[in-house]
């Protein structure tokens, strides 16, 4: 891949605050089942980071309006910005049906898949900076696939269990549809590789 070399770092600057306040989003689901106490401060938290996501979408949506010259294709650029904003949008949904449905016992595959979003987040932020230069952003984008293949192994067994398991058939929605916005967030991180693969293969 040829260096993507920017008349202006702006968008690489707002790639890098986004896939950190991803991070950052991540890291509060992880702590919240990991210690399932002051839940709603814990999505208070999570809320304000989604919002913080969607104010650096707005801001890279508006600077590609205004910018003659981009680094690499626009439709690029507005699909990256939307598809790192999805992921925190999953998560914060996921958010919401626990307090919306008063979920008092989440499951353990609930931090699994927290877990592995953070490290899908992780590796996001790793590959972006790589657009500036001749790095491996692919290798990246393996592990984030590889990542999202072992959540949805993780989320079947969990809904199968749940269905063996779980007797009240209310609660049993309620669990099911957490785990899935879970796992739709991995999925989503998965659609970002795919840009950045885009990306890569434009410029090689």
């Amino acid at each position: 891949m040829s260096p993507l070399i920017p008349r202006d770092n702006t968008f690489f600057q707002m790639f890098a605050q986004a896939s950190e306040n991803l991070i950052a989003g991540a890291r509060v689901m992880v702590d919240l089942f990991s210690d399932y106490k002051d839940v709603e401060t814990k999505i208070a938290e999570l809320r304000r980071v989604e919002r913080f996501g969607d104010e650096i979408t707005h801001n890279v949506f508006t600077k590609l309006n205004s910018t003659f010259i981009t680094p690499f294709d626009r439709e690029d650029i507005h699909e990256l910005a939307s598809s790192l904003d999805d992921v925190l949008d999953f998560l914060n949904s996921a958010g919401a049906r626990i307090v919306m449905y008063r979920i008092t016992n989440p499951p353990p595959a609930a931090l699994e898949l927290a877990r592995l979003i953070l490290l899908q987040a992780q590796e996001l932020h790793r590959a972006l900076p790589l657009l500036q230069k001749n790095g491996d952003i692919l290798t990246h984008c393996v592990e984030i696939n590889r990542i999202e293949n072992e959540a949805d192994v993780i989320s079947r067994a969990a809904i199968g269990r749940l269905f063996d398991e779980e007797k009240d058939p209310i609660t049993l929605i309620k669990i099911k549809e957490l785990i899935e916005f879970l796992e739709i967030a991995t999925d989503k991180a998965e659609d970002v590789a795919n840009v950045l693969e885009t990306v890569v293969l434009k410029n090689s």
